[in-house]
């Protein structure tokens, strides 16, 4: 640390405590504009720095179980995912999945170095350190109480706060830059689809899915039992765009297997269909790999003198048919299609299998560039990350204004 800093635990200049939930919740939420907002995770991901708003409130009976925090007021998630801070810019009440930390004392800290500190790597140690051997890895009033903080003289903390803010502008700026270009290229992709399929969603000869595929076939409506070794049961998170991601994917016993494969095993090159949750994404099975249908997924097995899998699995991923087929998406809460609207889904104007050939080969030219393109941007994401990371160690211990002195 730079001398002339103190250092102090942050209980010693902070009050901390921790919120509380009245329960059940439902019985004290509420809509009346009269309400007291109810700070929820989601809340806070939402937003960048700061809290404004929430989704919902909660009636004055329920401030008796839960803790009221005010405007200015620091907010932490206890949780050991060490979620970032966040200052309050409304008032609000707190369940016990937060923290609060509020100053003892005006003009110790300045608002904007606290808020940096606190989601410094420095911070994320020290509380990774203290947790160390715990049974459950929570954030604890204890724990961050006895955190040591750096404590520089404010004409320092403000100047620290001008130099982070103002290379943090321009890493954000820089981000946004090569977010945008991944999206540029995306659309491009997007694009040539819309156009390459334009025909396949209207006109005078059609062909529902039905009668140009060899089966469809839906899945178990429950759970599978998984253990650790096994066969891959593809849920929908493991369909990807025209592949299946089967890294992190639920495994089965064979007895499992067999079972939930009675109607039909899927084999390579075969198509699985998320119907729900988001529902339209389809990948192809790859060579050499046995699963079985997880929850809200559908086997499909194109007619090979009608269709290469992966040309169906494009022509399906396609913006035109995407939106015909999810236009018979069902459910308040979450689109759902039906296997009869599957079924009758209609395909105009096939092409000939070598006309398929020849553009789906041109679309994984397409989508291995762009894959090619996002893999460099997000490296270079990584890195701006790393850098912001670094400013802030350094920031801490207290080379950062040194750094930046003529």
């Amino acid at each position: 640390m730079k001398e002339g800093w103190n250092i102090e635990k942050m209980g010693e200049v902070m009050l901390i405590a921790r919120g509380g939930s009245p329960r059940p919740i439902k019985k004290y939420l509420t809509d009346s504009p009269d309400g007291f907002n109810w700070i929820k995770i989601s809340d806070a991901t939402a937003s960048d720095k700061y809290i404004y708003n929430t989704k919902q409130k909660i009636t004055e009976e329920g401030l008796h179980k839960t803790r009221l925090v005010e405007e200015g007021d620091f907010i932490l998630s206890n949780s050991m995912s060490f979620g970032r801070p966040y200052i309050m810019k409304t008032k609000g009440c707190i369940h016990d999945g937060w923290l609060v930390l509020k100053e003892k004392e005006k003009n110790i800290l300045d608002k904007d170095f606290l808020y940096h500190l606190l989601g410094s790597p420095y911070i994320f140690k020290e509380f990774d350190r203290l947790a160390a051997g715990s049974t459950v890895r929570n954030l604890n009033i204890s724990l961050v109480s006895s955190v040591l903080i750096p404590i520089p003289p404010l004409p320092e903390q403000k100047a620290i706060v001008k130099i982070l803010d103002k290379a943090f502008a321009k890493i954000d700026q820089a981000k946004a830059n090569i977010e945008k270009n991944i999206e540029n290229a995306k659309e491009l992709l997007v694009s040539y689809m819309q156009d390459e399929f334009s025909n396949n969603v209207d006109g005078k000869n059609s062909e529902s899915l039905n009668d140009i595929c060899e089966l469809i076939v839906d899945c178990e409506h429950k759970t599978a039992p998984t253990q650790e070794t096994g066969y891959p049961s593809i849920r929908t998170p493991n369909i990807g765009f025209g592949k299946l991601i089967l890294e992190n994917v639920n495994l089965v016993s064979e007895e499992t297997y067999n079972k939930w494969t009675r109607r039909a095993i899927p084999l390579p090159g075969d198509l699985i269909l998320a119907r729900e949750a988001p529902a339209g994404n389809i990948g192809e099975i790859p060579e050499n790999t046995f699963v079985c249908l997880g929850q809200r997924t559908v086997l499909i097995r194109p007619k090979k003198d009608k269709f290469i899998s992966k040309y169906l699995a494009y022509l399906i991923l396609s913006k035109n048919v995407q939106e015909k087929l999810l236009s018979h998406s069902q459910g308040a809460t979450v689109g759902h299609i039906n296997m009869r609207d599957i079924r009758a889904f209609k395909i105009y104007n096939l092409p000939k299998v070598s006309s398929q050939e020849k553009i789906v080969a041109s679309i994984n030219r397409i989508l291995k560039e762009v894959e090619k393109i996002k893999s460099t941007y997000d490296n270079e994401i990584d890195n701006l990350e790393e850098l912001k990371k670094s400013l802030l160690q350094k920031a801490f211990a207290g080379e950062l204004i040194k750094m930046s002195e003529p």
